[in-house]
């Protein structure tokens, strides 16, 4: 039998987590967003201790001696090193709360992509119970988006989303609290790096890293032709001589990068709404879609999915909060939202 919630049930020091591949924000109740942190961890071999967590593990990216690591403990959204993730997130939990040691610790709100199985959600939730949380509570991440964003998500019309994060891309149409068709793929932010990594690599025989991927992407991307052309000096490795070498990259250079992950995309899209119920699909053809997450950023995005669904797009207001401020909502008033926990009877009791 489900687990009911009383209003008082969480104390103030309880936290929503949006655990993501690329950064990882933290909701505290009663105060809001603390922190927005990267996800990367650096690693000394030789001693087995963490050098660094968060923005000043991200960067030694690329700069550390062989016997230092620096890691992402998440891969598309879920963990991919137990014991990293465990740290992380106590590191998380502590800083959260002051960096004070409590008798009782948090209760934690997480967000997790669409699609976990019941073995990836029980990590998330056991990293999280052993870094210190009292009960775990999981949430798919384009639920806790859509609580976010202020979406009818509990109401009798369907909800269609779509969250671009740095691991995982989810898209979900939901209603009545919850997910009616969904669908995870991988074309998301890292995807974006590597496809302008290996284009600026084929087209000018120059090898980059993924910072200077990600700073591209940011600075210049788009995925239609823009009014004012951009452009950017990128710095790498010549692959014919091996000595440094500029180019000056433009957006239309980095909008045929991102072309297969668009189609991609698209494709992704379509297999949702294939699998929706007609009277679902008219009402996101009246309401639209939102996007939100990092990739909702990217130039151009709304309008050609708008253009190539046939639907309205539009993109979540602050739509990198999005998740967090769902999670949030959650630790603030529970009750409302019980229904929507991930595999709820297997992962909230502290055993």
């Amino acid at each position: 039998m489900a687990r009911r919630f009383s209003r008082n049930s969480f104390f103030s020091s309880d936290i929503g987590i949006d655990l993501g591949t690329a950064n990882t924000l933290v909701y505290v109740r009663g105060r809001g967003i603390v922190l927005n942190e990267p996800s990367v961890v650096t690693v000394n071999d030789k001693t087995g201790q963490m050098v660094a967590v968060g923005k000043e593990a991200k960067l030694m990216l690329g700069k550390t001696p062989p016997h230092v690591r620096t890691v992402r403990p998440l891969a598309h959204g879920v963990i991919s090193d137990f014991e990293i993730t465990e740290e992380f997130l106590a590191y998380l939990i502590r800083k959260a709360q002051g960096g004070r040691s409590r008798l009782l610790g948090p209760r934690v709100v997480i967000g997790v992509p669409t699609g976990v199985t019941n073995v990836e959600s029980r990590a998330v939730r056991d990293a999280a119970l052993t870094a210190g949380a009292r009960e775990v509570y999981i949430l798919e991440e384009p639920m806790a988006g859509a609580i976010g964003a202020k979406l009818p998500v509990t109401e009798p019309v369907g909800t269609m989303v779509l969250d671009i994060g740095g691991g995982s891309c989810d898209i979900a149409v939901i209603a009545l609290g919850g997910t009616v068709s969904s669908k995870s793929s991988h074309v998301a932010g890292d995807r974006f790096n590597e496809n302008i990594t290996d284009f600026i690599r084929s087209e000018f025989q120059l090898a980059i890293g993924e910072k200077t991927a990600e700073d591209t992407k940011i600075a210049i991307g788009a995925v239609l032709p823009l009014p004012e052309q951009l452009e950017r000096a990128v710095r790498g490795r010549d692959l014919a001589t091996g000595l440094p070498r500029e180019i000056l990259l433009t957006d239309a250079h980095v909008r045929e990068a991102l072309a297969p992950s668009m189609d991609a995309l698209m494709e992704s899209m379509k297999e949702v709404i294939e699998k929706t119920p007609p009277e679902l699909l008219s009402d996101v053809l009246e309401r639209g879609v939102t996007v939100f997450g990092g990739g909702a950023l990217l130039r151009g995005l709304p309008e050609l999915l708008s253009r190539m669904l046939g639907v309205p797009v539009h993109v979540a207001p602050d739509p990198l909060t999005c998740v967090v401020r769902g999670t949030g909502i959650v630790t603030e008033d529970p009750e409302p939202w019980r229904d929507t926990f991930l595999h709820e009877d297997a992962i909230l009791t502290h055993a």
